[in-house]
Parts: structure tokens; sequence; C-alpha cells
């Protein structure tokens, strides 16, 4: 009886420890062995970094924002009024020019912030490398938007006010909302352009950086270096 159960535990032993190398064989490998979170940092880091260098250049282009309709920027509320007044009284064409120059306003910023973009990969630290690369397919966006968009709004507000004054937004808006206060009837709005424009800036910013982190968590394809394509395979 002791001998047979022996046998069995041994047997039990050896299926166990099969099973077992079989999950670690499975697992992706370095040639230092399996990936850690260091690596898988890294690998984070350069997803973004690709939606910056591919997608969010793309913002820079004339009209970048303007013809884009993921992050093309509209009226805030308030301004919805000002837009229909103007137009119900034969302003369509200014009211048209108001809108274009927010969106040629963030164009501009957006190129001259770059910069600050990928420094903000450079520095973020990933607390739980694993845990955002088995998330969801904007896991690591959502992670740099959390970690750096305070510094980044406080970095970015001074390039769109100063943006405002090299594309021409700022005398057109005050042309047209000067025009829309003077018009009887109506309350008289004053909106602070330069936050609105900022925070649409940003948000346009990291939907596209969002967009390439998709691409390559769902296309092999788009994994285009060696770490990329070591990382990304974990989550396959």
């Amino acid at each position: 009886m002791i001998r047979k159960l022996l046998v069995f535990g041994l047997i039990f032993n050896l299926t166990a420890c099969a099973e077992l190398q079989q999950v670690v064989n499975q697992l992706p490998q370095t040639t230092g062995g399996i990936i850690g979170n260091t690596e898988i940092a890294s690998g984070l880091r350069q997803a973004l970094d690709f939606g910056i260098d591919k997608q969010v250049t793309k913002l820079t282009q004339t009209d970048g924002f303007y013809n884009n309709s993921l992050v093309k920027i509209l009226l805030p509320q308030e301004l919805q009024k000002v837009d229909k007044t103007l137009r119900d009284v034969g302003l369509s064409k200014l009211a048209d020019e108001g809108l274009k120059v927010l969106n040629r306003a963030a164009e501009d910023a957006v190129k001259e912030a770059t910069p600050i973009f990928v420094d903000a990969v450079k520095g973020i630290t990933f607390a739980d490398a694993k845990n955002i690369l088995l998330g969801n397919n904007d896991a690591a966006t959502q992670y740099l938007n959390s970690k750096t968009q305070t510094a980044l709004y406080n970095k970015f507000s001074p390039v769109i006010k100063s943006s405002f004054g090299k594309v021409g937004a700022d005398k057109i808006w005050a042309n047209l909302i000067n025009k829309y206060n003077d018009i009887p009837f109506t309350s008289d709005v004053n909106p602070d352009l330069t936050d609105y424009v900022t925070g649409e800036a940003l948000k346009g910013v990291f939907t596209m950086i969002a967009i390439e982190e998709a691409e390559i968590r769902t296309k092999t394809a788009s994994r285009t270096t060696d770490l990329l394509k070591k990382v990304f395979a974990l989550q396959d």
C-alpha cells in the first residue's frame, strides 16, 4: 500500500512539474529570461513615443484639428448661442472663421509643445507595468494622462495663449464677441477661450496617442521594433 502511494505521489509531482514547465515555456522570453517590469515599462514608453511621432504630428499639419472629426474643437456651450445668433444676422462667414482659428491655434500650439509630451513620456514611471500592459487598448495612454494632465496643462496653456496671437485668433474672437454683445437683447459673454482650447487640445493629443497604442496592441505588423514585439506578445 505504501509503495502504491509513493508511486502515485511521484506521478502526480511529475505531472504537475510538466504542466508548470509548459506554462513557463509559453511566456515570452528575452535573453535574460522572462520579461520583467522594467522591460515592459520600456515597451510601453516606446508605444507612447510612437503615438506622438506617428499620430500627434498629424495634428500639427494645416487643419490637423479642423479636418479631423475625432479631435475637431467645437464651440463651448456658452458660445454656441453666439454662433447661432451671428449666423441669424448674416455673419456666417465670421462665425466660420472664428471656429477655424480656434482649431488653428491648437494646431500651432501642439507643434510648439510636442517636446513637452516627449519629455513627459521619458519621465513617466509605471508602478505596475504588467497590469497596464494587460489592460485596455488605451491603458498606457490613460496612465500617461492621469500622471501628467496637470503639469502638461500648466505648460501648454501659455503656448496656446501665444498661438492665439500668432494665428490672429485673439483679434478675430474679440471682434466676433463684440459684434454679438452689440446685438440688442443679448447677454454679454466673455469666455476664457485660452482655458477652453488648452483643454480641448490636450484631449486631442491623448486621443491620437491612444490610436497608435491600440494599433500596436491589436496589429502585430505595427510592432516595428524588437522591444515592441517582445513586450506586446505578452498580452496577445
